[in-house]
Order: C-alpha cells, then structure tokens, then sequence
C-alpha cells in the first residue's frame, strides 16, 4: 500500500473558524458548516483535524459521498467500537448503561440485532402501521385545538414517541416521565458547552438517561410475569447466542430506540415543517398530488436536513479511501451532512426539490449494516402526518426561524413557532 498522505491540521480558507475539531464551529450558522463541508470536498483527500481540548485525538473528516457510502459498508476497515459519538462514550458509562448496539462489531452486532429485528414481528410491524395514521390524527385534532405556539411542544412533534411507545407497549402512565427524561438526556448532546452548562448538562443527562433505564427495568420485570404482544414483551423472552438479554442489554437498546428514534425523527418532521412552509412552491405541488409526491418529500426532507450529522469509525486495517492510506487506529468522521450535499451527486444540492429523482441521500446511514433499523417506520411517520397538517383544514406552517441547537451531533430543532394559515384554501374557516 502506499504510504499515509501527510496533512496538517486544516482550516478552510474563506470560511472563518472553520475547525471541525473546534466546538466554536459548530456553534457557526448552519449555512457557514455547509460551505465548509463544500470546500473540504474540494481537497484531495480528507483532512484532519486535532482538537484543542479534551482527548486531543485528531480524526480525519470523511466529506465526499462516494467515501461516507464506501466507508459504512466496510466495518471489518471502519469500525464503530469503541464508539461512534465524539467524544467516544467513557468504559464506565458502558458498565453502568450496557454498550449501545450502535457502538458494537462483527457477530457481537450482528447477534443483536438480528435477535431485537425478530422482535418486530411482522404482525406489530402491520399493527404499527394502522396505528400511526391514527396517532397522527389524533395529534394534529389535539394541536387544532391548542392553537398556534411552538412546533416542538406541540402535538405533531410527539409523534415518533407516541408511535414507538405504542409499539414497544409502554404503559400511558410511564409515558410523561420517560418523555421528559428523553429531552433532559439528549439535549445538547455532541457539543461542548460553555460556563456552567458545560459542567451542568452532561450529568443531567445522564442522571435522566439512568432514571429511564430504571423505568424500563421496571416495565421489562412486569413483561417478563404478564407478557403482551409488544416489542418489550418480545425482547425480555428473546436470547442471543442461546443467553437471555441482560438488563444492560435490554436498557442500552431501550435507550437507543427512545432518545436515536424519538429525537432523528421529531428533528426530521420540524425541520421538513420549515422547508414546506420556506418553499411554497414545493408544498403546493406537494398538496396537489399527496400520494404522488409524498414518498418524494420525505426522502427530500431526510436528505435537506440531515438529522445525523455525523457518526464516528476507528480504523480496524490499513486500508485506502478517499486518495488517503490509513492506519489502523486511527479516528475517522464520517459527515453525513456533507455527503448528502455532494454536487457529484445531487444536481443543485442546495435546493430543496421533492421530485429529485435519484436520491441516493445517507440520512439513514450509507448502507451496511448499522443501516437504520427504523427507517421504514420513521418514513410512514412522516407521510402520515404531513398528510395531515397538508391536505384538512387546520393546514399548519411554520411562521418563524427554527431555533436549532448546537451540536456536532444531531441537527436538532429546540422551538419552532407555528400557525394555522387562514390564507391556504385548506386552512381553518
């Protein structure tokens, strides 16, 4: 092979502060990391970056899509032990929580997932379906009624939550404590804050993160005595490799399928609810013909958005990617928000189009097998629910800038403010 291209660390010309090793760039306007991403695409191989504070572990920024996609269905090169969030999660934090299935290789990820897939049956999965076209009526009936104010507190924004606690068969009075303890344990997560909150938020979080656990503990103890036809039910009698799931197993996965399916989805759903109401056009056509443009809209939305922004991999073999020789290792990041804005890929990358067609975006991943679990689930939840708040009478839109939060994370969406429009034909009377 040939020998490791030697670059230093990088700071994008034109673009100021743009050090991806810097919490201070992820603090910068979203369209200012974007056109970082775009000219770190323009360099010959990916580049790195050390950071300043913290583990001062340097990482290379895998940017172009071709590279993201290839580097995600090659785990036995890039792995995701010992774990893909930056910084990686701490050894004692596994033995407390249980390692994250997102965080595990070979046939360690490959036993659990298959074991938690077989979960979803195919009849819950059927039944989830039905379900969530009345979830999302119910929610928009209950967010006509409240009136306007923010998007993020307002019915359609539970909607993953409401879907996936159907689903796992979480009791409605667990349900307020656990959402709360959702918020308190992802907030904020993936960015280094500053003053008091850099001390305060990390244990709040995972003193949240605890407390949901203990819940789910409690829930999987009354499954285990009176089983349900739920996923919880169905996971405290499963087995990998002939062992029950442990405790820790079933609060890891718990955690994941609350906070990862609860939080990219929510994020989607608003930051779709923005680009709808920025693009008239686009949501006019839309509401022209729902069940032809809605499969479009929604992987439009996942790929504008991106509500991943980045995932973690360790080089496991010395290998080549992207006209770059890694070592084993050594830290990669790969940036699902620069891949699905690569202009080799998607023509005019910056518009937001629901008939663009291909869309090969990586909102879910690039494939292999940490693809997203829920993805299926996650597009009917959005299909059900913009069928909703598009085509009856209530007719919700944005009516304000999204609050987003910072993180090098998530591209999460804290407030959102929202109204009914009187002036669309299919607004309230």
């Amino acid at each position: 092979m040939n020998a490791p291209t030697q670059v230093s660390t990088v700071r994008v010309r034109g673009t100021a502060g743009a050090d991806l090793a810097d919490p201070a760039f992820w603090r910068l306007p979203r369209h200012e990391r974007l056109s970082a991403f775009a000219r770190l695409r323009e360099l010959d191989a990916p580049a790195l970056f050390t950071p300043r504070t913290g583990s001062r572990t340097p990482f290379y920024a895998v940017v172009r899509h071709a590279d993201v996609k290839s580097a995600s269905r090659q785990p036995q090169l890039f792995a995701s032990a010992p774990g893909v969030t930056t910084p990686e999660p701490a050894p004692w934090a596994k033995a407390v929580f249980g390692n994250s299935m997102v965080n595990m290789d070979g046939a360690e990820h490959a036993g659990l997932r298959r074991t938690i897939s077989r979960a979803f049956t195919p009849r819950l999965l059927a039944a989830a379906e039905e379900n969530i076209d009345a979830v999302a009526r119910r929610l928009v009936d209950e967010a006509a009624a409240a009136g306007p104010g923010d998007f993020m507190r307002a019915a359609p924004s539970r909607m993953p939550f409401e879907v996936i606690c159907d689903l796992m068969g979480i009791p409605a009075r667990h349900r307020a404590r656990i959402a709360a303890r959702i918020d308190h344990a992802s907030e904020y997560v993936g960015v280094q804050r500053r003053g008091r909150a850099r001390l305060r938020i990390p244990g709040r979080g995972l003193r949240s993160l605890a407390r949901m656990q203990l819940e789910m503990a409690g829930i999987a103890r009354e499954r285990r005595r009176v089983p349900a036809d739920d996923v919880i039910s169905a996971l405290v009698r499963a087995d990998v490799g002939g062992q029950a799931l442990s405790s820790r197993q079933l609060g890891a996965f718990f955690s994941l399928l609350l906070v990862a399916g609860v939080e990219t989805t929510r994020n989607a759903i608003a930051h779709g609810l923005v680009l709808l109401s920025e693009h008239p056009e686009q949501r006019a056509l839309l509401e022209s013909d729902f069940d032809r443009y809605a499969d479009g809209a929604v992987e439009e939305i996942v790929r504008h958005s991106t509500p991943i922004i980045q995932f973690r991999r360790t080089v496991a073999a010395e290998c080549a990617l992207g006209g770059r020789t890694f070592l084993p290792g050594e830290k990669v990041v790969l940036l699902y928000a620069s891949a699905n804005r690569d202009a080799s890929v998607f023509d005019d990358p910056d518009a937001f189009d629901i008939t663009r067609s291909p869309n090969p975006h990586l909102g879910y991943g690039g494939g292999g097998p940490h693809h997203c679990l829920g993805a299926h689930l996650a597009k009917l939840e959005l299909k059900a629910l913009f069928r909703e708040m598009l085509t009856r009478p209530v007719n919700i839109r944005a009516s304000g800038e999204p609050g987003l939060v910072d993180s090098n994370f998530d591209n999460r969406v804290g407030s959102l403010p929202f109204i009914f429009d009187r002036s669309h034909p299919n607004g309230p009377l």
